[in-house]
């Protein structure tokens, strides 16, 4: 090689380098104890912390009890499951998990909470690894989780739950709210013919079997709906004579029951009342 192909060579060298994206710096869990996690560059951002407290969420008892045992067993490096948290819209799945995590964390100061997008599902084997080796305690969520592209996501979810030939990782538990007990996407048969769609429906079942811990949230029913409107009336000083029969109208007009449904009203009397809520 001539000494001007090894120094055009060399500039060559030199312009990739330059072209190439850094490298993703460490990230820094002391930021924050909850993050978002983004797949493509591999990045964590911080994210405040969640102000919702635990005990406002009502009609949930059961649910709130059993998922604060399961992490709290996490939190002290005990036995426990991951979570899948099924049920109804606006039944506070999403709320009560962040809430827990907040309580649970309050004590614990190794515990974070990485909320990853469910059409990042494909990255969890990548992040999982990444998270492997570091000290903290990880509490991984994805919200609004289901397969709608088919089985493949289905299979990354399966390979990071189980870890491949180093086993799962011990620092992280894995938490999914689901309006549906199973995963299943509402997809037509016809669309790829029965036996396609059979296996796919079995790969996203057995993925629902990697959850330990299954946690239901069925529709409220009146009295707990009106529990949670007064709940929230009273934790922020709203008064309003007819509230009950206010709450109930405004949940006709929506067509449901539920823990959001209420918040949504309280909001707006708050806003007509002239109350701030620091939420």
């Amino acid at each position: 090689m001539t000494p001007d192909v090894a120094a055009q060579l060399a500039r060559i060298a030199a312009a990739l380098e330059r072209l190439a994206p850094p490298p993703q710096a460490a990230p820094d869990f002391n930021a924050a104890r909850l993050f978002r996690y983004e797949a493509g560059p591999g990045a964590f951002t911080p994210a405040p912390d969640y102000g919702l407290p635990l005990d406002l969420l009502v009609g949930v008892e059961r649910q709130k009890a059993r998922f604060v045992e399961n992490l709290t067993r996490f939190a002290a490096a005990l036995p426990c499951n991951h979570a899948l948290l099924w049920g109804s819209r606006g039944a506070g799945k999403s709320s009560m998990a962040k809430a827990a995590f907040m309580t649970v964390a309050a004590v614990t100061p190794a515990l974070r909470m990485i909320e990853v997008d469910r059409d990042e599902i494909a990255a969890l084997p990548r992040l999982f690894e990444q998270l492997r080796p570091l000290a903290e305690r990880f509490v991984v969520l994805c919200d609004d989780l289901s397969f709608e592209e088919g089985a493949a996501a289905a299979k990354s979810l399966k390979s990071a739950l189980e870890g491949g030939v180093g086993g799962p990782p011990e620092n992280l538990l894995f938490v999914a709210t689901s309006n549906r007990r199973h995963l299943m996407p509402r997809t037509s048969d016809e669309a790829r013919g029965l036996i396609a769609t059979a296996e796919d429906a079995e790969e996203e079942v057995s993925v629902s079997d990697r959850f330990g811990l299954w946690i239901g949230f069925s529709p409220m029913d009146q009295a707990a709906y009106l529990d949670a409107v007064r709940g929230y009336a009273a934790r922020f000083g709203l008064v309003a004579d007819d509230l009950d029969r206010r709450a109930l109208q405004w949940s006709q007009l929506r067509g449901a029951r539920s823990g959001r449904v209420a918040w949504q009203f309280i909001r707006d009397l708050a806003g007509e009342l002239g109350v701030g809520l620091p939420l």
